[in-house]
């Protein structure tokens, strides 16, 4: 897909916003859902969606919803940083097939990083246990504001 494209409201993130596909929650409120990542970089990899908007990328999305979802991301890496004690963080969003954006609806990633671990690419990562997704994203949602 490439950065001009219409917004496909069927695809993955659409159907877990409506409940049609189950998702790990961290938190949501009603302008954005925070879930675990089911094929996760690291351990702790966190996504975050615009409940309110439909854009594909970064480029096409309101100042509103954006200023919502970034507030949002800073608030969660805190939380995992809390919560997990990485040695660093990545926060990554990408645009266009091109760029690496598998999904296109807008989102960002929060990826843990540890010196002493590798990260699995992008697209490439096994499929994880949602009973462990279950138990990161607890401790997470205790971190937050707290």
């Amino acid at each position: 897909m490439t950065l001009k494209a219409p917004y496909d409201p069927d695809n993955i993130f659409a159907r877990i916003l409506r409940g049609e596909i189950p998702a790990v929650k961290v938190w949501e409120d009603d302008h954005v859902l925070a879930f675990m990542d089911v094929f996760p970089q690291s351990e702790g990899h966190v996504l975050l969606i615009s409940r309110t908007s439909t854009a594909r990328t970064l480029l096409e999305i309101e100042p509103d919803a954006l200023a919502r979802l970034t507030e949002a991301t800073r608030r969660t890496a805190r939380a995992v940083e809390k919560a997990l004690r990485p040695d660093g963080l990545q926060i990554m969003q990408f645009n266009g097939e091109a760029g690496g954006q598998t999904v296109f609806h807008l989102h960002f990633h929060i990826i843990p990083r540890w010196t002493d671990r590798s990260m699995k690419g992008h697209g490439h990562a096994p499929m994880a246990d949602t009973e462990t997704l279950r138990a990161l994203a607890d401790r997470i949602a205790a971190a937050l504001d707290s």
